[in-house]
């Protein structure tokens, strides 16, 4: 009898590597993400995590190792085909167009989505399914009431908000967030969260989230990976690697024993 073997994950890094000049910022990497699993991705400043990051939707190069995405090797790809391919990135600095509303970075992405645009025989303002798509969006985001202003003048929390609006619109089945409350005021961190928490309950998505508050690791990881000067150096689940002494110690700044912290 021949075993089944078992399905490929959704998201795979395999001794992911890139070194500037004798610098390995990122080390042999390998690491496997599965459909339906929020995995919280935590170290020290400097320990390697935006970079993967970066590596990871593209927006570097490796030096060495694979980015496999459904298990078709994505590694040569640049961000824009990864996108394609259904990954999704939320930077730590908001990447909006700014001068356009709030409504049309949701419409362009969902116009983006679909592979539609602008013809001699049809304009995009026709397409209401587009413009219906971004307001429902908008809705789920809290940004119904703010689809005309431009994105430049919503504050800090709200154009993190809409990141997430425009990442959400294009659908994808793997999705990153880089320290999605940086800079957001106490008020304005529930939202989000709770944004990433229901595309977590679709259980279709994969989601990689680095983050450093560890209250918001807690109530929404399903697994924590830690990076250290570029390494994997620890990988379970959230009780079992915060509670690991050389964890809190070394890459959660810590000492053994003593509650880790929440800022």
């Amino acid at each position: 009898m021949t075993e089944t073997a078992p399905p490929c994950p959704v998201l795979e890094t395999r001794d992911l590597t890139i070194r500037f000049g004798g610098h390995v910022a990122v080390d042999r990497v390998s690491c496997r993400f599965e459909r339906g699993t929020l995995t919280a991705i935590v170290g020290p400043n400097g320990a390697g995590k935006t970079t993967w990051f970066n590596l990871i939707s593209g927006q570097l190069r490796a030096t060495g190792g694979r980015v496999l995405l459904e298990g078709v090797d994505v590694t040569g790809l640049g961000p824009a085909a990864r996108t394609r391919r259904g990954m999704g990135r939320a930077f730590q600095l908001t990447n909006l167009f700014p001068n356009l509303s709030v409504r049309e970075n949701v419409r362009l992405a969902v116009q983006a989505r679909e592979g539609g645009g602008p013809t001699i025989w049809r304009r995009w303002s026709d397409r209401t399914d587009w413009i219906e798509q971004a307001d429902r969006i908008l809705e789920q985001v809290a940004l119904a009431d703010e689809g005309r202003v431009p994105a430049a003048a919503l504050p800090h929390g709200d154009q993190r908000k809409l990141e997430v609006a425009v990442m959400m619109a294009l659908e994808p089945r793997v999705l990153m967030f880089d320290e999605p409350t940086a800079g957001m005021s106490v008020d304005e961190v529930p939202v989000v969260l709770d944004l990433i928490q229901r595309l977590k309950d679709q259980g279709d998505r994969t989601i990689l989230l680095v983050e450093h508050k560890m209250d918001v690791i807690r109530s929404l990881a399903d697994r924590i990976v830690v990076l250290h000067n570029g390494q994997l150096v620890a990988d379970g689940e959230p009780a079992a690697v915060i509670a690991s002494p050389i964890v809190q110690e070394a890459y959660l700044g810590v000492s053994a024993g003593s509650e880790p912290d929440h800022g």
